[in-house]
């Protein structure tokens, strides 16, 4: 089914809505923005309040020398059940006129008609947003969210840990030397039955999908059909995707000694644990490891980022992350929507997410860190990183956990020709639903 014609189903809720959080229709977008009197209310993810704080700050302040009357109203959420409340938050009277949302969640929201079509020349460096976040935004041509910051995952190490057990600080180029490493690694702090030399956890199936990607497989491919548009079938199981899946599990077993079942959300606490040398994440987890609540600060300066190895003497391919920025349909401020999302997302405000080693959400901005040690192995994948099918039914394959539990089926011990027939076959019951 077509957005519009989801949109047009939902018209009922959209109207209620637009009733309950005031319109435009008595002129607010006419006036003076120092008569603009209306509240503004954004949903940002935690990131921002623990990383990048003082960024919303500055726009906060920009925006009210702007429009002095008008509060802007910052809600902090967790990705573990930001999609559950905002799900709940648009069906009922009080939602957020703005929200952060990861790139894979941003189709579920365009196509049920949740977010409003926007301007891409009202946004700085919008003619080189980095490719793979613009298309999360877009759809049949008309885009509806705004790029924000762009991720890739690369191999963060404990170089005090390498250099003792390997002699060397650094991260091999090739796996075949990175396995080498992990054995010398295991050898010389394997009397801690709980420490990894990789900790690679089972249900981490953006890792796993980097590996199919590395060996030419696909999750799924599509092919158009018709009026109808696209149609997708789902390729776990074909001959390069199986191989990757086994790559994988093979990591898992020769070097994660901890929980294999688990997934990667508390991966850095493990780092800041000094139960792992290694492991395959965010540049900016750093930060986490050695900076947070949860971080160990001795390991300040003895973290550090590097090309993760991959099959055939090349990098591993990473998955393209990062987070946009949406304006909710059913605003009644979308003007005052979009004018935040612009300040927080111009040139200036990306500059400041850059000091912080955080990827811009253009090129243009992005080149400079290709030659910062610090952010030169992230900023160099991004161009080349994969990304999720852009099928309507992705969403729900996220929210039934079909890639996750394929792995931990897997590192259970099912072979990985059963498991991934097994996924194929749920993934092709939703990956064209819509709904």
């Amino acid at each position: 089914m077509k957005r519009k014609l989801i949109a047009a189903l939902g018209a009922t809720v959209l109207v209620a809505g637009l009733a309950a959080c005031g319109s435009d229709d008595g002129g607010n977008a006419s006036k003076d923005p120092a008569d603009r009197d209306e509240e503004l209310t954004v949903w940002l993810m935690n990131d921002a309040e623990s990383t990048w704080p003082d960024l919303v700050k500055d726009v906060n302040a920009r925006f009210k020398d702007k429009y002095p009357k008008v509060k802007v109203n910052i809600q902090y959420q967790q990705w573990g059940d930001k999609t559950k409340k905002l799900d709940a938050a648009l069906g009922g009277s009080k939602f957020p006129d703005v929200v952060e949302l990861g790139n894979t969640e941003t189709l579920t929201y365009i196509l049920n008609g949740a977010l409003a079509e926007v301007d891409e020349k009202k946004y700085d460096n919008s003619d080189s947003w980095v490719q793979g976040l613009k298309d999360t935004c877009t759809y049949e041509g008309k885009l509806y969210c705004v790029p924000y910051y762009s991720a890739a995952r690369v191999a963060l190490h404990n170089t005090e840990m390498f250099e003792k057990a390997t002699g060397s600080a650094k991260v091999p180029e090739t796996e075949a030397g990175l396995r080498k490493a992990l054995g010398e690694l295991g050898d010389e702090y394997g009397s801690d039955a709980a420490f990894s030399p990789l900790y690679l956890p089972g249900k981490y199936w953006y890792a796993a999908m980097s590996y199919v990607t590395a060996y030419g497989g696909q999750i799924a491919t599509s092919e158009k059909d018709g009026e109808d548009g696209e149609k997708w079938k789902a390729t776990l199981s074909e001959p390069a995707a199986r191989k990757g899946i086994q790559h994988f599990a093979d990591l898992i077993s020769d070097y994660n000694n901890a929980d294999k079942t688990k997934d990667e959300l508390d991966h850095a606490n493990v780092m800041a644990n000094e139960k792992t040398a290694m492991l395959y994440g965010n540049a900016f987890e750093v930060a986490r490891v050695t900076g947070t609540e949860q971080g160990n600060k001795k390991l300040k300066g003895k973290i550090e980022t590097a090309v993760m190895p991959g099959p055939g003497g090349k990098p591993l391919p990473s998955f393209i992350g990062g987070s946009d920025l949406g304006v909710i349909e059913k605003s009644g401020v979308k003007d005052l929507a979009e004018d935040w999302i612009s300040m927080f997302t111009s040139e200036k405000a990306q500059e400041k997410l850059a000091s912080k080693k955080i990827l811009p959400n253009n090129t243009k901005q992005l080149e400079p860190l290709k030659d910062d040690p610090e952010t030169a192995p992230a900023a160099k994948a991004v161009t080349d990183a994969w990304f999720t099918p852009i099928a309507p039914g992705w969403a729900a394959i996220e929210k039934q956990n079909v890639l996750p539990n394929m792995l931990v089926s897997i590192v259970k011990g099912e072979s990985v020709k059963s498991a991934t027939a097994k996924a194929d076959k749920q993934i092709d019951e939703l990956i064209n639903n819509d709904a």
